[in-house]
């Protein structure tokens, strides 16, 4: 495949901005963010020509990159209750990394990301993408997300999950600062878009939003 130049692909990417406007993102800061990440870098680049389109793409091992819509809105969705630009949380922790594009946006919003993926070649190509842009403030561990509570400490300011259990798992809630968001897909056949807010150590809030279509939050690690 011919290689785009680099203005060409600056079109497209000027194109998604604006179809993510047009749809209704309205925080600039999230539209910043994406605008200065290179999505096609993220994936294969037999699909170079269809990475800055508002859909889906696979990435291998049966998971997709998120269509630059969800991962806008859930983004939007993470840090609506900070005020300022730039980077408005301390740490956030993303479940279910991928090959690290929705990691690359909240590293222009966060000092520190924390991606949690349990496929390990995954793991690996997320590194790889992450370097390559000289994005140094993003550290991706091979782990499972429903371990997560068990094995981090931290609290963070936000927490974000690229894949859908089936209730809300509790067990994540205690990770969270006072009154951040954990936004995340509840649901198997029909998933919605939620945000849990952490009002204190036993209580939160949820919130319903879009309709959505995640795989499945699984247990366990896979080398494969």
């Amino acid at each position: 495949m011919e290689h785009k130049s680099g203005f060409t692909f600056q079109r497209m990417k000027d194109q998604m901005i604006e179809e993510l406007l047009n749809n209704g993102i309205k925080d600039f800061r999230v539209l910043d963010a994406m605008s200065k990440v290179e999505r096609h870098k993220f994936v294969d680049e037999a699909l170079w020509s269809r990475a800055y389109e508002n859909r889906s793409l696979s990435i291998g091992h049966r998971q997709t990159i998120s269509q630059p819509y969800i991962v806008a809105r859930m983004t939007e969705l993470l840090i609506q209750r900070f005020v300022g630009r730039g980077l408005v949380m301390k740490n956030v922790l993303e479940i279910g990394s991928g090959c690290g594009y929705q990691s690359a946006v909240l590293a222009q919003l966060s000092e520190n990301v924390l991606g949690l993926e349990r496929i390990k070649p995954l793991v690996r190509k997320s590194r790889i993408n992450l370097l390559e842009l000289r994005i140094s403030n993003v550290k991706i561990k091979h782990a499972d997300g429903f371990q997560a509570a068990d094995e981090l400490e931290e609290c963070f300011d936000g927490i974000l999950c690229a894949s859908a259990p089936r209730d809300i798992p509790t067990e994540l809630i205690p990770l969270l600062k006072k009154d951040a968001n954990l936004v995340i897909p509840i649901g198997s056949s029909e998933q919605t878009l939620t945000v849990i807010t952490k009002k204190s150590k036993k209580n939160y809030i949820s919130e319903q939003y879009d309709k959505v279509a995640f795989v499945p939050m699984l247990e366990g690690k896979s080398n494969h």
